[in-house]
């Protein structure tokens, strides 16, 4: 049997990680700043979670969630506490896409109506509802029929409340910071235009933060930037540090009833462990604040780049925007300089993802080797 062969692959394998860096099987050093799309948040093999883990192994492991599970409640108390959303309700799942899954449902649930209002090049998952709610032309996701879903340009509000004006709407679903789409963010006025139409015509408002969540924008989560409150809010990504989980944060003003939302394996055991062992580190170890510390001194480092057009996102989840296409100049990275990054839908931007905990050393490592691959580019 062969891989199904969906994604391109470099040429490195890999065997060992530790803090921003991987090793590959020859022993080469690698600076890792994409994190495997912003899944790495607080260090490759950090000290406290790989014990964690462990010694949730020596336990009981890996077991569903199907039974009384106190680390559920204990990771429900430290996620409300340090992310400022303690009047949510915690629904644990596997990752991304199941947790936008479970958020539409959720929406459509309680509003009875099942349009969806998504916006252009937004990216939310790849299973059933989550890709229904996709749009990006560069990226191969069929769209679910069975449900429809609107989208529409980020940033227009008018074509927004004209639509729900139709009041069929159960959800409008938004990333504050757009992942795979290139980094485009919504305008201030717009967001808090959204979240006032929603209440007015009984939508919910459901914020993307897959990738923006947990420190990585410089706040808990990037909404907070704007003083707004989505009804739901969908996490994963850099909520396990690599270990598979995910999840939606619901307001309580939404009434759980039995079989309303289901899991095989969310919330078990060890994915409790990890996402408590991450909230640990962000919180002793000061990882916010060093997000908004490293990303500001990134940007200033990289301002001197003339090639640079435009710096995109915010915190620690960057896009550098170039008026080429940037594919070759992720190979010189990797291959010339050991320097992993990443790229999006946008192809003439390069995504910065690292670790939270990054210094300004390695920054500085990124910035002379950037400098010698445009030159070599």
């Amino acid at each position: 049997m062969k891989l199904f062969d969906v994604y391109p692959l470099y040429n490195v394998e890999p065997t060992k990680a530790e803090g921003c860096y991987v090793f590959d099987k020859e022993g080469k050093k690698y600076l890792d700043l994409y994190g495997g799309h912003a899944v790495i948040s607080i260090g490759h093999s950090h000290p406290h979670y790989v014990k964690s883990l462990k010694d949730q192994l020596d336990k009981i492991g890996f077991y569903s969630n199907s039974i009384q599970n106190s680390l559920q409640l204990k990771l429900a108390e430290s996620l409300g506490r340090i992310s400022g959303c303690e009047d949510y309700q915690l629904f644990l799942c596997n990752s991304g896409a199941e947790a936008n899954e479970n958020a539409l449902k959720v929406a459509s649930f309680v509003t009875g109506k099942s349009k969806v209002i998504a916006f252009e090049n937004g990216f939310h998952g790849r299973t059933s509802a989550a890709v229904a709610a996709t749009h990006n032309p560069k990226i191969q996701a069929p769209i679910n029929n069975q449900q429809e879903v609107v989208f529409l340009p980020l940033n227009d509000i008018n074509k927004v409340k004209s639509e729900l004006a139709k009041n069929e709407t159960c959800a409008v679903i938004i990333e504050p910071i757009q992942g795979v789409g290139g980094l485009d963010m919504p305008e201030a006025k717009f967001i808090k235009e959204v979240e006032s139409l929603c209440k007015q015509y009984d939508t919910m408002l459901i914020l993307d933060e897959v990738q923006s969540g947990f420190g990585r924008s410089g706040k808990f989560f990037a909404h907070q930037y704007w003083d707004i409150k989505p009804d739901i809010i969908s996490i994963a990504k850099g909520m396990g540090n690599g270990f598979p989980v995910g999840g939606i944060l619901i307001s309580d003003t939404i009434e759980a009833s039995y079989g309303m939302l289901g899991t095989t394996f969310g919330g078990n055991h060890l994915a409790c462990a990890a996402t408590q062992a991450v909230l640990d580190v962000i919180e002793e170890e000061g990882l916010i604040e060093n997000t908004n510390e490293m990303g500001a001194y990134l940007k200033e480092k990289l301002a001197n780049i003339s090639q640079i057009k435009q710096i995109k996102g915010s915190g620690l989840m960057l896009g550098l925007e170039f008026d080429f296409e940037i594919a070759n100049l992720r190979r010189i990275l990797i291959y010339d300089y050991q320097i992993f990054t990443g790229g999006s839908a946008n192809k003439k931007l390069l995504r910065i993802l690292p670790p939270l905990t990054i210094t300004k050393k390695k920054i500085d490592l990124f910035v002379v080797a950037l400098q010698k691959a445009l030159i070599t580019d």
